[in-house]
């Protein structure tokens, strides 16, 4: 069956393994970059799609009349026009949980390095003030420990559980939000009791977001969420970069109304119009380029799932089916 990747080098800079792939016996092509205007015509052989974030709607599918099957390598599926696929009678797969280890390992690196001022450090270093001082340590930037402080979870699914399963090694106590705008009282979660989202935002000496992007998580994280926090409380946003409200938080950086945030992920990705917190002058943010699920590992899994699931509709199964 004639495969099209077109957005290879979202997942592989030649470090991929496609063995897997190759061996569902696929006629597989492909692309590592495509633009909007190539797009349509290397999608009108394809009986297999596989994409990462090309938003594919119903223009895109009628480029392809022989569309039987779209593979996605990710998890969320907000670029595919599910209803569009669904009325052509066209399959759609996701993968899930082939990045947890790479996300859980980004999440802690941010803690840490917001946490012990790690930058900062190393600019003290690369300006002399070490070699200048006049004892054996700098103790510009203040380090706490995180035993005994509070990690709060919003999104407690594969990643959220996975997070909040390695704050032991860290001494972290864990509290779990209940989900944002369901309505629904507190409740058990896994054992873990989900509280109130607003007490969860004022208890929290670190908050790290896993929830999904809805109408109701969109902005979650806003000027009066932020207003709520600990002075000295850091954000992790790992999940969607819709779930903060970018101004906000840059203003709550500058004027010192929470310590620090560590963010991988911006509303607009490329943030090809900029972004507020781009601006190097923001104190104590890390902000990486929607990496934190990237390792090596996690993109040749990513890869041997799409496999699986292409093999399982060849042989009539629904593994990975979303529908």
């Amino acid at each position: 069956m004639k495969t099209i990747f077109p957005d290879f080098a979202t997942v592989s800079r030649g470090d991929i393994d496609l063995g897997a792939l190759q061996a569902t016996g696929i006629d597989l092509v492909l692309h590592d970059v495509t633009s909007v205007a190539d797009l349509p015509s290397r999608l009108a052989p394809a009986e297999i799609l596989i994409t990462n974030k090309i938003r594919i709607g119903p223009a895109e599918l009628a480029a392809a009349p022989g569309l039987k099957l779209i593979c996605l390598s990710a998890t969320g599926v907000n670029n595919v026009d599910l209803e569009a696929a669904g009325t052509r009678g066209i399959g759609v797969c996701n993968i899930t949980a082939y990045c947890t280890a790479s996300v859980v390992q980004h999440v802690y690196a941010m803690i840490l390095a917001l946490t012990h001022h790690l930058a900062g450090y190393q600019r003290l270093l690369q300006q002399g003030a070490w070699k200048d001082s006049p004892q054996f340590c700098l103790l510009d930037y203040p380090i706490r420990e995180l035993a005994g402080r509070k990690l709060g979870i919003v999104g407690y699914g594969e990643l959220g559980r996975s997070v909040a399963g390695a704050a032991a090694a860290f001494g972290l106590e864990v509290i779990v939000s209940e989900r944002p705008g369901n309505g629904s009282a507190p409740g058990p979660a896994d054992g873990i009791e989900r509280l109130p989202f607003e007490q969860v935002l004022a208890e929290a000496d670190i908050l790290s977001l896993h929830c999904p992007l809805t109408d109701v998580t969109r902005g979650l994280i806003d000027a009066a969420a932020l207003g709520r926090m600990k002075n000295d409380a850091i954000l992790i946003n790992t999940a969607r970069g819709a779930l903060v409200d970018s101004a906000a938080l840059a203003a709550a950086l500058r004027d010192g109304r929470i310590a620090g945030a560590g963010i991988d992920v911006l509303p607009q990705e490329p943030p090809v119009d900029g972004d507020p917190l781009l601006d190097a002058a923001l104190p104590n943010l890390v902000i990486t380029p929607h990496v934190a699920w990237a390792a090596r590992e996690s993109r040749q899994r990513a890869i041997d799932e799409i496999a699986a699931n292409i093999q399982s509709f060849m042989s009539g199964g629904r593994r990975g089916r979303v529908i």
